[in-house]
């Protein structure tokens, strides 16, 4: 009897990966408690330590998922976060990758929609953001910005894929 692989590319679709239903409860094990260890997960989804091991090194190996620390900016001293919409003209890969190079930016993304870049910023202040606001702007190409500052976060999840 073959088992069928437990991280596999999709034959529709080159790129995304498949996960059986294992897979995904470890996942969802890790995102609970990322320094669960792996005999506690071989527990409470029904395989040995040594398979959970196997699994997990798979799903990174594939670039499934990391293993990080996730910090809460607010107690760590930056209680201003953005996200800014970037109206740009010219080309957008070379923007967003000036855009990926200054450090304070986080997240980049390319868009369709009102703006053609958006990033995302952790920052001390609101004259850090000004800061921030000053280079983003400083980008020839760039035309304009709009600032959407958080007020309050109400929901962050990191569980796409495993329902």
């Amino acid at each position: 009897m073959t088992t069928p692989p437990r991280v596999r590319r999709s034959a529709s679709r080159p790129g995304p990966v498949v996960l059986d239903d294992l897979s995904k409860q470890i996942i969802e094990q890790l995102q609970a408690d990322g320094r669960m260890p792996y005999a506690a997960i071989g527990k409470a989804v029904g395989l040995s330590e040594a398979a959970v091991r196997q699994r997990v090194q798979r799903l990174q190996d594939a670039g499934v998922m990391q293993i990080v620390a996730v910090t809460d900016p607010l107690t760590l001293g930056f209680p201003r976060q953005a996200m800014i919409g970037v109206t740009c003209e010219g080309d957008l890969e070379s923007v967003a990758d000036e855009l990926a190079a200054i450090e304070e930016i986080d997240y980049v993304v390319l868009t369709a929609g009102s703006f053609d870049v958006i990033v995302e910023v952790v920052c001390e202040g609101d004259g850090h953001l000004l800061e921030i606001l000053s280079k983003i702007r400083a980008i020839p190409a760039v035309r304009a910005t709009e600032s959407f500052v958080y007020l309050k976060l109400r929901k962050q999840t990191y569980s796409w894929g495993t329902r």
